[in-house]
């Protein structure tokens, strides 16, 4: 069941499009074997008309009602592809969490608070939340199916989602797109708490003495998966914006600049004799 504005939304675009589908799918599944029961071979008083060509009921029926659902459908659906565009705020005071998609957890920056999680976004019930995300490595995909849709995260680049929880609760979310041996072990929790909750637990991260600095966030972004949720009392500065400007890397590419180079696929061994065709 949807828990948030946006998610309902979504909810509500799906049951109006599945109820429009009935009027093409219900007339499809009844007078198929109606038809084929009525012109059976032992009905021998079925009406046979090979001479037949053109009926302008018929006609009536079978374009007036595709077009008027296509019409109808492309109204709708315009409209609340803008209304639903991920893009677009929510109306109020809104918290921004930059998220980090790596391999294989979701870092959460609050870049206000100063403080980050991971593994575990944590947002106040009943206030919009804006989502600014990217990707450490190869291209991911958040979904929190209660609460919003789903969009890509990608190295490089920026992308957003706003959503929010109507009353406080415990959420699911993941990375939907592939990316590894612990794809599937790349889920995250969102707790919506009220807003005394939120601002407690704020405060019990804020006294964490641990840093996500330039240091730790090469260990979190390495190949790995972590056993429990963490939480940093404290961010470096621009560290997000740094991420996306490819000015910090993640630890998987300082790991993978410290591998030998591969041989060419053309490249031979020195050993091995090379053919050049007989000689003889």
């Amino acid at each position: 069941m949807p828990a948030g504005p946006v998610a309902t939304a979504i909810r509500d675009e799906f049951v109006f499009v599945c109820v429009v589908m009935l009027f093409v799918i219900v007339p499809v599944l009844l007078l198929v074997p109606l038809v084929a029961w009525h012109y059976r071979l032992s009905n021998t008083k079925a009406a046979y008309r090979p001479q037949w060509g053109f009926n302008w009921p018929l006609e009536a029926l079978i374009w007036i009602p595709p077009t008027g659902i296509v019409v109808l459908l492309g109204v709708f659906l315009w409209r609340d592809t803008h209304r639903l565009d991920p893009y677009r705020p929510l109306s109020g005071n809104a918290i921004t969490v930059q998220a980090i998609a790596a391999d294989w957890k979701w870092i959460f920056i609050y870049p206000e608070q100063g403080v980050a999680t991971v593994n575990r976004l944590v947002i106040p019930a009943g206030r919009p939340v804006h989502l600014e995300l990217t990707s450490a490595t190869v291209m991911q995909s958040i979904l929190v199916p209660r609460l919003a849709g789903q969009i890509y995260a990608m190295a490089g680049m920026r992308t957003q989602l706003n959503l929010e929880a109507d009353q406080p609760g415990s959420f699911f979310g993941e990375n939907t797109q592939f990316n590894g041996t612990g794809f599937q072990n790349q889920k995250f929790t969102v707790d919506a708490m009220d807003e005394a909750g939120f601002t407690r637990w704020m405060a019990e991260v804020q006294a964490q003495p641990n840093r996500l600095d330039t240091t730790e966030y090469e260990k979190l972004t390495r190949r790995t998966t972590l056993p429990i949720p963490l939480a940093f009392g404290a961010v470096q500065p621009d560290l997000f914006n740094q991420v996306v400007s490819r000015r910090q890397p993640s630890g998987h590419a300082l790991e993978l600049n410290k591998l030998p180079p591969l041989p060419l696929p053309m490249a031979t061994d020195k050993g091995m004799p090379h053919d050049h065709g007989n000689t003889q």
